[in-house]
């Protein structure tokens, strides 16, 4: 079962015409998939989750965050 927090995540995908090689257009494509992934911020999750931080520090952060605005 799903937890209900969960957010769903829809993943970027893209298409290829059918009869097409795999190599038509493939600068284009790759660009517009990368532009996708960094829009989802999946990129940013993957570097946050990298290492744990407490949720103590992660207030101290955000703090400091707020006091430098």
């Amino acid at each position: 079962m799903s937890n209900p927090n969960d957010k769903e995540v829809k993943r970027p995908e893209v298409k290829l015409p059918e009869n097409v090689p795999i190599d038509y257009e493939f600068d284009k494509r790759l660009k517009r998939f990368m532009k996708d992934v960094d829009k989802s911020g999946i990129l940013q999750e993957v570097k946050a989750r990298r290492y744990y931080i407490k949720p103590s520090e992660k207030k101290r952060e955000d703090y400091k965050k707020r006091s430098r605005r």
